[in-house]
C-alpha cells in the first residue's frame, strides 16, 4: 500500500475519532486515538520493514527475507529515510548467500543514505569485505578507514581489526606466491 493511501486512511481515522469525541462517545474515541496513532506510525515506518528487522535481530534470515520480499515497489512504499535500510538489509541477506552479489545493495544503501553512523560503518565494512574478496586492496583499505571513522561508538572495532589482519595475511600470501 502506498504512503498516499496510508495518509488518506489515517486522516479519515483522525476525522472519525474527532467525531466520536464530538458526539460524546469517549470510550470509542480513546480507542480511535490508539488506532489513528497506529495508522500514522505505518506512514513513517513500514510494517514489513519493522517485522523484517525484528526477524533479522533474532537471526531468522529466511523470515526476514520473506517480509522484505513483501515490499514490491520500495520507492512508493517506503519513505526516503527507510530506502537505504531496505537495501542494507537486502545486502546483508545476500552476503550470506553470494557475497560478491551483495556489493550493489551496499552501494545503493550508502547512496540513498543511512542515518546512523554504525549502519554506515557496517555497510562500508561489508563493502570492504567484498573488495577484499575481489583482490582490490586499495579500495578495501579505503573503505576500512571510512568504516573506522564512521564507527564512533566502536561497535565494529573487533570486526575492523579482524579485517585488517586478514588483509595483512593476504599480503603475505601474495608475497609468498609471487616468488
Amino acid at each position: 500500500m502506498s504512503n498516499l493511501v496510508r495518509i488518506i486512511i489515517s486522516s479519515l481515522l483522525l476525522v472519525g475519532t474527532v467525531a466520536l469525541f464530538w458526539f460524546g462517545h469517549w470510550g470509542w474515541g480513546i480507542l480511535g486515538i490508539l488506532v489513528t496513532i497506529l495508522a500514522w506510525v505505518t506512514v513513517f515506518f513500514n510494517e514489513n520493514m519493522l517485522i523484517a528487522q525484528w526477524y533479522f535481530r533474532k537471526q531468522n534470515i529466511a523470515s526476514a527475507e520473506k517480509w522484505l520480499n513483501n515490499i514490491k515497489e520500495y520507492e512508493k512504499q517506503l519513505i526516503s529515510a527507510q530506502q537505504g535500510y531496505y537495501h542494507l538489509l537486502l545486502g546483508l541477506i545476500e552476503s550470506q548467500r553470494a557475497p560478491m552479489q551483495s556489493e550493489k545493495f551496499f552501494k545503493k544503501a550508502l547512496t540513498l543514505g543511512l542515518h546512523m553512523d554504525h549502519n554506515v560503518a557496517l555497510a562500508k565494512l561489508s563493502l570492504a569485505g567484498v573488495m577484499m574478496a575481489k583482490r582490490n586492496k586499495r579500495e578495501a583499505e579505503k573503505l576500512l578507514q571510512e568504516a573506522k571513522k564512521a564507527d564512533k561508538n566502536k561497535l565494529l572495532a573487533d570486526q575492523i581489526k579482524m579485517m585488517k589482519e586478514q588483509m595483512a595475511m593476504m599480503d603475505k600470501q601474495q608475497f609468498r606466491y609471487s616468488r
